[in-house]
Formats: C-alpha cells, sequence, structure tokens
C-alpha cells in the first residue's frame, strides 16, 4: 500500500498505492498501516539521517476520499468520532515530524484525500485542468472531519473558508491556486518532484501556523468586531437561503466559530463533534443514499437495455437554435462533438451558435479554457438552414415548438436525409412519443429526450421510449447522455412522463390551498420551507397555467371513468378563462409582471380568492406539499412509468428540485418509515380527500415490512 524509498539526500518519497483498488481512498484502517511507516521516520530523524518527506500516489489520482461505503453505514457516534480524531492524529503525525512534508499531487484529491494534502507543510499539484482538489463534502451533507476546516481556517481565515467548504466546488489546480488551498503549480509529474525536494533542500525545520507561538488566524477570531459582524451576516444568510434544512452548512459555521477562539487540537476535537452529528443525521444518510448510491447506480447502467456495444456519437444534429437546442449544442461541443445546427435560416442558427461563443468567453474569463481552445471548440459548430446536413450525424435531436404538426414536419424532414443506423430524439415536454413516430420512417429509431432549462445547468435527461422504440435505440440514448454528463432516467411514454407529472401535484396542492382561502404569501413562503426552489403559485407561472391544465386534462384522458378531478381544476380555469392570467409569458398570473424589477404576488389575488383560513399548522401544510409529490412517483413506479428507486430519487432531486436533503421522492419514504407514511396517507386522505390515498405498492411493502 506504501511504497518507502529513500535518495542520496536522505528525502524519503512514499507512494499511496492501495491494493485491489483503482483509486487510492482514506479509510478506519489507513491509520494503523501507517503507523510503522511514522515510526520509521522518527527513528531517521533522530539518527539525523531525514531532510524531508515527500507524499505522492501511484495511481492516476492522489487520494480519492474516504470510504462512504464505511461512513454510511456507521451508526454509533463514539465509533465515529473515534475514527475522526484516529485520523487528526494520523495527519499531526504528518505534519510534525519536525522536517518538511511536501505533498506532491500527482491527481484528483478531494474530501479526505484532500484533507491529507492538508496536513503537509507544503502543496504541489500537477497543471493539468482535469485534476480536481478540494472538499466537496457538503453536496453529501457532511463536512470535513479530520481537521481540514480547521488547518484552512488557519491558513485563509473564516469568511473565506467557510465560502469554500460550503460551495462544495472542486477546483482546478490553478484556481485551486488562487483560493490559496494550494502552494505551487507543476507541467508534469517530472517538474513536480524537483520542486518538491527543491523545497525541502531550501527549509530546515517546519513548523505550522498553529503550532508557532507568533502564530494568528487571518482577519482574527470569532470575536474580533470586524469578524463577528460577518458572522452574523453569514448566519442570517443561511437562515434565509436554507430554511434550517441543511445543517451541514451551519455545522461548518459553528466549527469555525467555535474552533477560532481555542488552540488547534481543542478546535479538532469541536470538528470532530459536529462531523459525528452530521454523519449521523438523517440528511446526510438521505444525501449520500440520493448522490452517492442511487447516482452510481444510474450512472452503471442498471436499467439501461443489455446486450449492445457502447455507442459513442461523434456528430449531433441539432433543429432549431432557440434557448433549449442552443443549450444543447453547448454541451455537446464541451465533451467532444461536432454539432450540425440548423434553424429556417442559417441567420438564426448563427445566433445559436453566438450562445456557446459567450458561455466559452466566460469560460476563457475563469481559466478554465485557452481563447486557442475556445476557438476550437467553435470549430465544431456547423451552422445550417439545410436538412441536408445531417447525413453524417450520428444522432438527430428536434428542439422546434411544442407542437405537433411542426414536429412531424421537421421528423420527416431530417430522416430523408438521416443514416439508417442514426436515430432521432425528439425534446418534448408534453406530447406522446408514440403519436410523434407515427410520421417517423423509422419509428423503432425513433425516442424522447426531454431536457430541462437552462440545458447546461440541469444535469437530468429524461429518455422516453416510445411504443415502438428499440431496445438498441434506447441504449444509444442512454449512451449519449451520459457523454454530455447528464444522468439518463428511462421513463414510459405516459401523460406528464415522470418528472412533469410529479411536479404538477406540488403546483396543484398550491392551487388548491389557495382555493381553500389560504393566504398566498404563506403557500409560497412554506413551500420554500418545505425545500422546494420556488413557491407552488410562483411555480405555475413559470411553467404557464396553460400546460398545467393540459397536464390535468392528459391524465382525464388517460385514466378515463377511474379518474378524479383535482379539486384545484376550477382554480385554473378561474384564471385561465376568465381572468386570461395565463402565467409569467403573458406577464399575469399568480405574480404581477409589470415592473420586472419589483416582481410581486398579484395585488388582486385576495379578491377573486379570499383568505378565510384563520389557524393552520405549518406542518401540516409541508406534509401536503411533499406527500402530494410522493404519493404520485409511487403510482408512477406502480403504474411502470419508472422503474427504479433510484431513477425515482435522482428524478425528483434533479428535475424538478425535490429536496436533496430528504433524498428524493422513494427515500422520503424509507426515512419517513413506510408504515407511517401510509398511516398519514390515511388521515390525509379522510381530511382532504382520494388523491392522498395510498397505492397498493406500498400497502403491500407494509404486509412485507419491506422497504421500497
Amino acid at each position: 500500500m506504501i511504497h518507502y524509498s529513500k535518495d542520496i539526500d536522505q528525502i524519503v518519497t512514499l507512494t499511496l498505492d492501495m491494493k485491489g483498488r483503482l483509486v487510492n481512498v482514506i479509510n478506519h484502517e489507513i491509520g494503523k498501516v501507517f503507523i510503522p511507516v511514522l515510526e520509521q521516520l522518527k527513528a531517521e530523524k533522530a539518527k539525523g539521517k531525514l531532510k524531508g518527506v515527500i507524499l505522492t500516489s501511484a495511481k492516476k489520482t492522489f487520494m480519492a476520499g474516504g470510504d462512504l461505503d464505511y461512513l454510511y453505514h456507521a451508526d454509533n457516534a463514539e465509533s465515529v468520532y473515534k475514527i475522526s480524531q484516529t485520523l487528526k492524529e494520523f495527519f499531526r503525525e504528518i505534519e510534525s515530524p519536525g522536517v518538511p512534508v511536501v505533498a506532491a499531487i500527482n491527481g484528483t484529491a478531494l474530501g479526505t484525500g484532500f484533507e491529507m494534502a492538508m496536513a503537509c507543510h507544503h502543496r504541489i499539484v500537477i497543471n493539468d485542468r482535469k485534476i480536481r482538489l478540494g472538499h466537496p463534502e457538503v453536496s453529501l451533507g457532511l463536512m470535513p472531519g479530520s481537521g481540514s476546516s480547521i488547518r484552512m481556517m488557519w491558513l485563509l481565515g473564516i469568511k473565506k473558508t467557510f465560502n469554500i467548504l460550503t460551495r462544495g466546488k472542486s477546483y482546478t489546480p490553478k484556481k485551486a491556486l488562487e483560493a490559496g488551498i494550494v502552494d505551487d503549480l507543476a507541467s508534469g509529474r517530472k517538474e513536480m518532484m524537483e520542486k518538491a525536494r527543491a523545497y525541502i533542500l531550501a527549509n530546515g525545520e517546519v513548523r505550522r501556523l498553529w503550532d508557532t507561538k507568533a502564530g494568528r488566524i487571518p482577519g482574527g477570531t470569532a470575536d474580533h468586531p470586524k469578524v463577528a459582524l460577518e458572522i452574523s451576516m453569514i448566519s442570517a444568510s443561511l437562515a434565509n437561503g436554507y430554511k434550517n434544512n441543511f445543517p451541514a452548512p451551519k455545522a461548518i459555521l459553528s466549527t469555525l466559530v467555535e474552533g477560532s477562539k481555542v488552540d488547534f487540537d481543542t478546535a479538532c476535537r469541536i470538528e470532530s463533534r459536529y462531523f459525528t452529528k452530521l454523519l449521523l443525521s438523517k440528511e446526510a444518510k438521505n444525501m449520500v443514499k440520493a448522490f452517492w448510491y442511487d447516482l452510481n447506480a444510474i450512472k452503471e447502467g442498471a436499467n439501461r437495455p443489455k446486450g449492445f456495444g457502447k455507442f459513442r456519437p461523434k456528430k449531433v444534429g441539432i433543429v432549431g437554435a432557440g434557448r433549449m437546442g442552443s443549450g444543447i449544442t453547448f454541451n455537446c461541443i464541451m465533451k467532444g462533438m461536432e454539432v450540425v445546427l440548423k434553424d429556417v435560416s442559417k441567420g438564426i442558427a448563427d445566433r445559436g451558435k453566438e450562445f456557446s461563443a459567450k458561455k466559452l468567453l466566460d469560460l476563457v474569463e475563469d481559466g478554465k479554457i485557452s481563447k486557442a481552445e475556445r476557438e476550437q471548440y467553435l470549430k465544431m459548430v456547423t451552422t445550417t438552414e439545410s436538412f441536408e446536413d445531417f447525413k453524417t450525424c450520428d444522432i438527430v435531436i428536434e428542439c422546434v415548438f411544442e407542437n405537433e404538426m411542426v414536429k412531424s414536419k421537421v421528423t420527416k424532414e431530417s430522416e430523408m436525409h438521416m443514416d439508417e443506423y442514426a436515430f432521432l430524439g425528439t425534446n418534448t415536454i408534453s406530447i406522446p412519443i408514440t403519436k410523434l413516430a407515427e410520421s417517423s420512417i423509422r419509428p423503432e429509431n425513433y425516442i424522447g429526450l426531454h431536457f430541462f432549462a437552462p440545458v447546461e445547468e440541469i444535469p437530468l435527461v429524461e429518455i422516453v421510449k416510445g411504443e415502438k422504440t428499440s431496445d438498441e435505440t434506447i441504449a444509444r440514448a442512454f449512451d449519449f447522455v451520459k457523454k454530455i454528463r447528464k444522468t439518463p432516467i428511462i421513463v414510459k411514454d405516459s401523460w406528464g412522463f415522470f418528472a412533469s407529472r410529479v411536479q404538477n401535484t406540488y403546483i396543484l396542492e398550491g392551487l388548491n390551498m389557495l382555493e381553500e382561502g389560504y393566504p398566498p404569501a404563506l403557500i409560497e413562503n412554506l413551500g420554500l420551507q418545505a425545500g422546494m426552489p420556488k413557491g407552488a403559485l410562483a411555480l405555475a407561472d413559470e411553467l404557464s397555467l396553460k400546460l398545467v391544465l393540459k397536464y390535468e386534462d392528459q391524465a382525464s384522458v388517460n385514466y378515463g371513468p377511474k379518474y378524479i378531478q383535482h379539486p384545484a381544476v376550477s382554480v385554473l380555469h378561474k384564471m385561465v378563462n376568465e381572468l386570461s392570467r395565463t402565467g409569467q409569458s403573458a406577464k399575469a398570473g399568480f405574480y404581477d409582471y409589470s415592473n420586472p424589477e419589483q416582481i410581486s404576488l398579484w395585488k388582486d389575488l385576495g379578491e377573486h380568492f379570499p383568505n378565510k383560513v384563520k389557524k393552520y399548522s405549518e406542518k401540516d401544510i409541508i406534509d401536503r406539499f411533499l406527500f402530494a409529490q410522493v404519493i404520485e412517483a409511487v403510482w408512477c413506479l406502480q403504474e411502470k412509468i419508472i422503474e427504479s428507486v433510484p431513477e425515482a430519487n435522482l428524478g425528483s432531486i434533479y428535475g424538478f428540485g425535490f429536496p436533496a436533503f430528504k433524498g428524493g421522492v422513494i427515500q422520503y419514504i424509507n426515512d419517513y418509515g413506510v408504515k407511517n407514511f401510509v398511516a398519514k396517507c390515511e388521515e390525509l386522505e379522510n381530511i382532504h380527500g382520494p388523491r392522498f390515498k395510498a397505492p397498493s405498492l406500498l400497502k403491500k411493502k407494509v404486509e412485507k415490512q419491506e422497504m421500497l
């Protein structure tokens, strides 16, 4: 696992190389492995035969991070705290041998892996933009647990450290240098090792800032008036932004505030306590389940049709240079694929290409690509007004207006010039794929690719299989979506597909509350407190009330005599048909958009939907918002609209912003307890009606005492 070598300058190089793993990880056993190595270093130092230590890796990565499997299943606070402290002691030994220790970072170092680098006196990293460095733990509901937050605070100060740790970013080497979390860059492995040796030879005994009497935290401790003011502002921002739903940012702030007032080792114990509490929290367990286990299950192709080789598209045709088509174009070229961008005129297509030009310029200014690379990316986009240019494309994606006739026309004209092995994907949000495929000459090669706006930011794509879509086309679509670094979920061709159908229940529940007489501001605020990204009324406006109503009309057709109209439909009819307020695009909906700089709830809303509710329970309202979505998601599982729990969880979080701290719609049930969830459904059904009825799938799980 650790290769020990010593050169003629009395510099020891420790090379990490964990057996049986593609990457090095830090787990609860690594300290034991290092004990004899550390003892050997101490002995060498005592004999005067050690000038310094270089820590590097034999693998492509430096250190991938902690052992999430072990941490996820940990359930004993005392044990977790002890592990955290053990790793801290190990890292303290690294930084305290009395000679310089240099981290020669030859590859990615994240999380606990970067904590090891932070424990070294000096950090040199190869300047490769593929390398990522830093602490993304907050994205899993966690925080550093081996001293890194305290070390970083002593190097950068409280505010800067808080910003780095709570953004969950991973840095390129250049950006890491600018942020102050690494010390030097190297052009390659040879220069990295040369610089490491040069640093050791130029320095004698090195002490960390916190181990010196003169050491001070940059900017001061939390007791400093200026810092105290910054902390109070950060606290207010946390309460407003996270609604106390995500405990990790608050725990990080508390660690820094309390840790700044005590000595380094005491501060590390404070960090261990907060780390332990977070690791055992429901929020962290839910987020690790979603963003580690569920996400990896999808990426590994658990639901991808088997028996088909990997599809490696090189050239993509896109019809429609609007916001959606332009966004897909940008995603494709950034992943090395050529794009033929077509619209009714080359001039309009050129405007779509300009979107990529602006996004690439932003990357140049951020230091993520060079000017020369920007030009190379732009050369990968060919604009045209002719369908004939699709003849060499591996896939064509249609992104035209949400109109069946227009889409059918585009399908026919595209397929006339496409290779017989290429497939066509339609980006639609509401038109059945099977119906659109009727205009295709090769319906087996026709599929739905539902992207979400803005394309460059939303990491989800729904792959919608029509009745005649072949398994091979599904597999190829899956591979394409993965290639552009999106998360693919495979859904059945049914009304609203998965994401829009479930999201609609959140909107409808909010509209129904309005009809019941709840104040609109209360509805919106409690939607946000529930963890949703937007209030139900604001989201209805954004999508358009006509589309919300269309989904409910589609549900009516789908279920026929079994359909039970949602009580919110009357609100939609009133807004659309009587008041002509159809949403944001019409600049009139539940909100008033007449002044773009001061958008607010429509002042006359109370006249049409009077406030009648005087007493209410915030928890009951939040339960209604979340249960409505979760129940609909279970119906989707039961009806085979979506076929796996990981896809349902990630589809809900990425697709419409279901609370990440709940782990997604299905994890919400497991966290709540299936039996308790069904009992709550019965309670809500008795009060609010059959839309809260628990699907039989859930009742069967209760009978069998199983989780979903």
